[in-house]
């Protein structure tokens, strides 16, 4: 007994040949069907190139496409020429013209000698499919496919949402129960032939005519009613990425695809020389005997797809920046953002840098510039200073800061003068630590020398716009690890927030703080939010304020004493 090869093509048919002359060599008869499609200047010179084989046929061709009855059509047109022509045939395996063999083809006709009655093909119900992607599975074998999947999308779609509505439902017919699995099988002669000759069979055709990819299904289904053995896998080694697309193979696989014991392989890329010349040579070098296992290297596709879909935490690339949620994290490091400290201490970015280590930037989303540490013009990465490019995607411009100084961490200040459109980036990003000192901003309009009619319409615009980022930071969806102080209560006792800030970004086991930075002179700011009050501006983020100067919340700690520099 040997083994039969069906060969479906369409494309590479160079390659084709190849194989199908390798597999002929060794006594295996082989049925090859080329898409109606290819020109028949291909066709005749992939003929020619056979005809030195006397066991090589060419059957009826079909115009195939994807998800269509063709496929069947086209593999049921071949075995049953396989079938007609070459009774000595045990098995009929099918392939397709991108497959290579990876074992001696000797090897494989002792694997199914040894096998007489088992059927080697994928087939489990849809219930216990995990890998079907495009949104249908018993759906498929109980609503109606005319149309084109690839040619004729939205008409595809539009239908199926119409018959979900009316609430068609075909009927199945009686004595099947659904199965699905790869469709690189190898039959016994005795089920293949049950199969094609079934009473029935007019009727399973009518029927899976009109289901979406019947090739996954129709084979899969209708061995189930047969006596023989049956084991749910593929002697075919084949993958498939995330979206379902088949994983091709290049030069640089051999090793890998040799370690799979597996017979056969696809899709093979045409000009893989190397893997063409390795695998058709007389040896090899595979092993014999051994069962194939593509367990093997399936941990390497896993890691492949985690690495596709995932990737590096905060490491975009082109295939998911477009998609939100894809990413593998935000940024790829800790960072800190400061609202209001800049406003409160002088020259807190120096002191930040001296106290922790920490690389200190001003404000990087300030309307004009990024305020980079040190005053650069441009930072890490090429990154530069100017507002209009930042402004074009302010989330990139600060996952690539993030993500060009990796090792060191990075801290910046922020305020509702600044940008406001990072401020969802920063709630969200678990990297985060957010640490806010509401309506310090006032301190700046305290200190301008600006008419206080202009004073009193920027607090009210700017507590406006701090009052909507609190409320971002406050949400139960927040990621970020946020601490929110009013002015009041920090200036009351300035030191424990301080050591607060030190002991979460600092260097582990920071000593007690025994430097502060100089707290900007506050005489007066009672009385300047009372002017505010008076104006009909109701200043509330800041806390409470007394007017009167002696009694002003830095006089009043008694706890801690402020160490000034």
């Amino acid at each position: 007994m040997s083994v039969g090869f069906v060969m479906l093509c369409h494309e590479a048919l160079h390659r084709a040949a190849e194989v199908a002359g390798h597999w002929a060599g060794h006594g295996c008869p082989v049925v090859i069907h080329v898409d109606a499609r290819v020109p028949q200047a291909q066709y005749d010179a992939l003929a020619t190139a056979l005809k030195e084989h006397d066991n090589i046929r060419f059957c009826g061709r079909w115009r195939c496409e994807w998800g269509t009855w063709s496929l069947v059509a086209a593999s049921q047109t071949a075995a049953e020429v396989m079938l007609r022509e070459f009774p000595q045939v045990g098995h009929v395996y099918l392939a397709s013209g991108s497959c290579l063999p990876l074992r001696p083809t000797p090897d494989l006709i002792d694997y199914l000698a040894a096998r007489p009655d088992t059927s080697f093909i994928e087939s489990v119900t849809t219930e216990d499919v995990p890998w079907t992607v495009g949104g249908l599975d018993a759906e498929r074998f109980t609503l109606r496919f005319p149309f084109s999947w690839r040619r004729h999308r939205r008409l595809f779609d539009r239908y199926v949402e119409l018959q979900r509505r009316l609430g068609v439902r075909r009927r199945i017919p009686e004595g099947l129960t659904p199965h699905m699995g790869s469709q690189w099988w190898c039959l016994s002669r005795a089920t293949l032939e049950r199969i094609l000759t079934d009473p029935r069979r007019a009727e399973f055709d009518r029927y899976f005519a009109k289901v979406w990819i019947p090739d996954e299904s129709y084979y899969q289904t209708l061995v189930r009613r047969h006596p023989g053995r049956v084991e749910s896998r593929s002697l075919t080694l084949s993958k498939f990425d995330f979206q379902g697309k088949p994983h091709v193979f290049y030069d640089d696989h051999l090793q890998l695809l040799r370690r799979s014991d597996c017979f056969v392989a696809r899709k093979i890329w045409p000009r893989a020389d190397r893997l063409y010349e390795m695998f058709l040579a007389p040896d090899p070098g595979a092993r014999r005997g051994v069962e194939p296992n593509p367990g093997k290297i399936d941990r390497v596709f896993a890691r492949a797809v985690e690495r596709r879909t995932r990737g590096r935490a905060g490491l975009y690339m082109p295939g998911r920046f477009p998609n939100p949620g894809w990413e593998n994290g935000k940024t790829c490091a800790p960072y800190a953002v400061f609202e209001g400290f800049g406003d409160l201490f002088e020259g807190f970015p120096a002191w930040l840098h001296r106290a922790t280590g920490m690389r200190a930037h001003g404000h990087l989303f300030a309307p004009r510039r990024a305020e980079f540490a040190d005053n650069q013009r441009a930072f890490a990465g090429a990154l530069d200073d100017g507002a209009e490019l930042r402004d074009h995607n302010p989330e990139a411009f600060l996952t690539n800061l993030v993500w060009n100084t990796r090792g060191e961490r990075q801290g910046l200040l922020f305020g509702p003068r600044d940008v406001q459109r990072i401020g969802w980036f920063f709630a969200e990003d678990a990297n985060a630590q957010v640490w806010v000192v509401s309506g310090a901003w006032a301190v700046t309009l305290f200190r301008s020398k600006r008419p206080f009619a202009q004073v009193r319409k920027a607090a009210a615009r700017l507590q406006r716009i701090e009052a909507a980022h609190l409320d971002l930071l406050r949400r139960g969806q927040t990621k970020a690890r946020v601490r929110i102080w009013s002015m009041a209560d920090l200036v009351d006792a300035p030191m424990e927030p301080l050591q607060t800030v030190i002991d979460e970004v600092g260097p582990k086991n920071a000593r007690r703080l025994t430097e502060a930075p100089n707290m900007v002179d506050l005489t007066g700011f009672g009385q300047f939010l009372q002017n505010l009050r008076n104006e009909g501006m109701q200043p509330h983020l800041m806390g409470d304020f007394p007017v009167s100067p002696d009694s002003a919340p830095v006089a009043q700690d008694r706890r801690k004493r402020y160490f000034a520099r």
